[in-house]
């Protein structure tokens, strides 16, 4: 069991890494020149707050950090 949590890790990350990517990616076409910094403070840009698409993909990221989260604290468990 613990090999298996450590491959859902592993493609957890790569999930996330991807979904960074297109948040990024969605960010700078509504703000051009915006960094990843900058994105962890949605809030200083009222241009992101207002945009559904960007907000629904962030959210995903969102989702998917909390399920890795959830998975970490997991295979601590199984650990200890």
């Amino acid at each position: 069991m613990r090999e298996s949590l450590r491959m859902v890790d592993m493609l957890m990350l790569e999930l996330i890494q991807q979904q960074e990517a297109k948040v990024l990616a969605i960010a700078r076409q509504i703000h051009p020149g915006i960094t990843s910094e900058d994105i962890r403070n949605p809030q200083d840009f009222p241009d992101l707050m207002g945009n559904a698409a960007w907000n629904f993909e962030d959210g995903i990221l969102a989702g998917l950090r909390s399920a890795h989260m959830a998975l970490r604290a997991k295979m601590l468990e199984s650990t200890g």
